[in-house]
């Protein structure tokens, strides 16, 4: 079945599951740079599944994308911002540490990132990045950055896992419902749009 097939008031947590999760797994490859979607929680779930890639040697860059200001107990700054510092309290070198401090969405981050690797690496030289975001965003994420980014760079998964939209608990509460379901319709509306093309699920 196509995404545009899908009828959003019959999904069911099968069809979810299909959609969000399902060959979405790390590989564990490397790459020239390790690219970290921002939110108001990107320091506690996803930057410790980036640094960890990027101090296993998986990847010599760290790009940290976000330009939402937010209040966080250190103060008020971008999410990029507060990831940037938490990178360096786990050890991270600055010098390592690219920002894409102006995004607000994850379309916005895709080009904010593309931009940073191009005054980093040249875009030409770069060939492939890992992506790190949450489990439940990442089908729409990468299917976002395979479009936009130039077809010789390889993006692949590094999801992290938060407390509500892991795949073997989603389906478990309310908020996590919700979150995985209007997700689905994020997605569908993404191809209605022709942000990237349809695809099988």
């Amino acid at each position: 079945m196509l995404i545009s097939q899908l009828k959003r008031e019959a999904l069911s947590e099968e069809s979810v599951d299909r959609v969000l999760y399902r060959g979405l797994e790390d590989g564990g490859e490397s790459a020239d740079c390790i690219i970290v979607l921002g939110s108001g929680k990107a320091s506690k779930y996803k930057l410790p599944i980036a640094f960890e890639a990027y101090r296993s040697g998986r990847a010599p860059k760290l790009l940290l994308c976000g330009g939402t200001v937010r209040d966080f107990p250190e103060g008020r700054m971008s999410e990029a911002e507060h990831m940037r510092i938490h990178a360096i309290n786990l050890g991270a070198n600055a010098d390592d540490i690219l920002m894409d401090d102006r995004s607000q969405n994850t379309v916005e981050n895709m080009f904010g990132a593309l931009m940073e690797l191009q005054r980093a690496f040249l875009i030409n030289r770069v060939k492939r990045v890992l992506l790190v975001t949450t489990s439940f965003h990442m089908r729409r994420s990468l299917l976002i950055a395979r479009y936009l980014f130039p077809r010789h760079i390889e993006v692949m998964p590094c999801p992290a896992d938060d407390t509500n939209t892991r795949r073997e608990n989603w389906m478990k509460s309310e908020v996590g419902r919700k979150r995985a379901f209007d997700e689905v319709g994020k997605i569908v509306d993404c191809v209605e749009n022709g942000l990237f093309p349809d695809f099988e699920v």
